[in-house]
């Protein structure tokens, strides 16, 4: 190791007249060196860099693209989505004004259905009270009408006796006689 050591020593201490060798003053080879490694990356790096930069540009103007689709087909969507909720809104709103027709119309018919079989109930209690009180009052009149007959025919039995008995059958025989010669 201290041969390779001594060969960079020996190698420092070349004389720089007409001969290669290592200048090892850092601040004066630093600038050359480095002017020489830009030099050499510029030359053959400048085509890797512009096809690096091409690429790079490529795949943002790609994404750009990609991204403007994207929006625009997100536009299309939302337009598309806006239309069907207009387009729902109006049947929902259709449906709701139908809705509240049909309600209307149901409670209407209701209503009058209500009305007529009220009156149809009201006539049949008029048509039953009347009927009961025709019931009644032809009821009442038989017993009246039993109640005379019975006291006629006991103020006749009381009335007649014998005597008066057959002089009422003979004159009712003669009133027979009588229409029996008009008929004849």
């Amino acid at each position: 190791m201290k041969n390779l050591t001594d060969s960079f020593v020996y190698l420092g201490h070349w004389p720089s007249a007409g001969s290669f060798g290592f200048n090892t003053d850092i601040l004066a080879t630093n600038p050359i060196n480095l002017s020489v490694v830009f030099g050499v990356l510029i030359f053959f790096g400048k085509g890797v860099l512009n096809d690096l930069l091409d690429n790079r540009k490529q795949r943002i103007l790609n994404t750009i693209r990609n991204s403007e689709e994207l929006r625009e087909g997100a536009i299309q969507q939302l337009e598309n989505a806006r239309a069907r909720l207009r387009k729902v809104e109006t049947e929902a709103d259709q449906f709701r004004v139908n809705g509240y027709s049909e309600i209307e119309r149901e409670k209407l018919n209701l209503i009058n259905s209500t009305s007529r079989t009220l009156k149809q109930l009201e006539n049949y209690k008029n048509e039953t009270i009347l009927f009961e009180q025709q019931r009644t009052i032809n009821k009442v009149r038989e017993r009246v009408f039993q109640q005379a007959l019975q006291g006629a025919i006991g103020t006749l039995n009381s009335w007649l006796n014998n005597e008066l008995h057959l002089r009422t059958i003979n004159a009712n025989i003669g009133m027979f006689g009588t229409m029996k010669e008009i008929t004849d």
